[in-house]
């Protein structure tokens, strides 16, 4: 199937499920939220029954504009309360640091059971990601739904801070894992063999000689040789066997820490703290190794009907990150698939986080961790965090890249998503946006990545 055509069937694929903007991210916690009081006069608002639904169009299906004259958004408001509601609808945009841009106010009058469309036209010039909402003061209900949009995201860019001797560093890293003997030990499972595949347990010794697992998952039916997805795990995530992948060979491996890896190391439940304030001891140095040695793993078992020249890695969260890194180390990555980034220019996604103190995510445990140990400055932090930063790594990956990400992502700003996406270098890098989701994407975007990677790969 030619690559032109496959894109049509995608785009009709996305017009036969629709684009729809509504529920999936309206905040649950403000949906349909009815007045707990009314106005004097008026009905009591626990005696009014209905409903308020809030649809919201992008002028941009995807959320990112590419000119300023096109920031519009359309509002379809159904309102089937049994009785008429009047009010106030304002919308408002902020920068992501919450630096005000737009504010404006139109008054609502709406018949009971009825639809009513509204307008807005946005001024906004500077590239970026702003976030938008839309606040209803009505009779019997109030509400905001919350939203973000890009404008010409592929312009951003930032100050790269690259340590002098960045490279030097990785290649002696990478010098003394050859000099660990990884001692691979292949186990089928026959109790997890199903769906017409041998499954295999994976251990292997990696840096510091630690023991690092993964799953390994074969079809039975197959060409002589099966191209491999090696996949690379999020942040804490328990990687698991696949068996639902009939075109690829899948390897999940779990780095120390994770899953059938957890007895590789103890970070005393604080992982991406662990040695924090040490360049050479951070976890994250032994952590890139093991993704390094789980593809040493696959290169030297094309015996097993692996083709280890179409190896294609795929993570998401802290898995984008690890990716990135893998993939500027090791040359034999040939395409990369990334979703929602962590990390990506951390220097930024540390200075949005801490606008909130109460962040839970990982990048939110660090700059935690700044708050209780005051002499663990900034300058301190990214002595050890430039080594790691995912935007150093960025230029150094030659082969294509499929990057996702959510437009409501708080994990990982859309902003310092786009700024890692543009210091990849390869023309045939591609970029998704999905304008409903937090840390994650569309599953019209994996149907997307089937068909890339099968183009790029030159898979039947």
């Amino acid at each position: 199937m030619k690559f032109k055509f496959k894109i049509f069937l995608l785009l009709g694929m996305l017009l036969l499920t629709g684009y729809g903007t509504r529920a999936q991210f309206i905040l649950p916690e403000n949906f349909n939220k009815p007045k707990a009081e009314a106005n004097t006069g008026q009905k009591d608002a626990n005696d009014v029954q209905g409903d308020v639904f809030i649809n919201i169009k992008p002028g941009a299906r995807n959320g990112v504009f590419k000119n300023a004259d096109d920031i519009i958004y359309n509002l379809k408001v159904t309102n089937n309360y049994t009785v008429s509601q009047q009010g106030v609808l304002t919308c408002f945009v902020t920068t992501d640091e919450n630096q005000p841009v737009y504010l404006d106010s139109v008054k609502v009058n709406m018949g009971k059971n009825s639809i009513n469309h509204y307008r807005f036209k946005i001024n906004a010039s500077q590239p970026g990601f702003y976030k938008i909402g839309f606040a209803f003061h009505l009779t019997y209900y109030d509400d905001t739904v919350k939203r973000v949009f890009g404008l010409k995201p592929l312009l951003l860019t930032t100050e790269t801070r690259k340590p002098a001797d960045f490279d030097s560093f990785w290649q002696s890293t990478l010098d003394t894992l050859k000099t660990v003997n990884p001692q691979y030990k292949v186990t089928l499972q026959p109790a997890l063999s199903v769906n017409n595949k041998k499954v295999y347990l994976v251990e292997m010794h990696s840096w510091g000689n630690a023991v690092i697992r993964g799953w390994l998952s074969i079809p039975n039916e197959r060409d002589k040789k099966i191209a491999v997805k090696y996949r690379l795990p999020g942040y804490v995530v328990k990687a698991e066997h696949s068996v639902d992948d009939d075109d690829f060979a899948v390897f999940n491996i779990n780095v120390r820490g994770n899953g059938n890896s957890a007895d590789a190391i103890d970070t005393h439940g604080e992982y991406n703290l662990y040695n924090l304030e040490n360049r050479d001891t951070y976890v994250y140095r032994s952590v890139y190794m093991d993704c390094v040695r789980g593809l040493d793993f696959l290169a030297s078992h094309a015996d097993m009907g692996l083709d280890t020249a179409k190896i294609m890695v795929d993570g998401a969260s802290q898995g984008g990150t690890l990716v990135i890194a893998l993939a500027a180390l090791d040359k034999r990555v040939k395409i990369v698939t990334c979703e929602v980034p962590l990390y990506a220019d951390f220097r930024k996604a540390l200075e949005i986080t801490k606008l909130d103190p109460k962040s839970q995510t990982p990048v939110g445990m660090i700059a935690k961790y700044q708050r209780t140990h005051p002499n663990f400055t900034n300058e301190k932090l990214f002595k050890v965090w430039d080594y790691y930063d995912p935007l150093n790594f960025a230029p150094m990956v030659k082969c294509p890249v499929l990057m996702g990400i959510g437009l409501l992502d708080q994990f990982c700003p859309p902003r310092c998503s786009f700024v890692l996406y543009n210091q990849l270098k390869n023309k045939n890098n591609e970029i998704w946006a999905s304008p409903d989701k937090t840390h994650e994407v569309d599953g019209l975007y994996y149907t997307y990545q089937y068909l890339w990677f099968q183009d790029l790969l030159r898979l039947p």
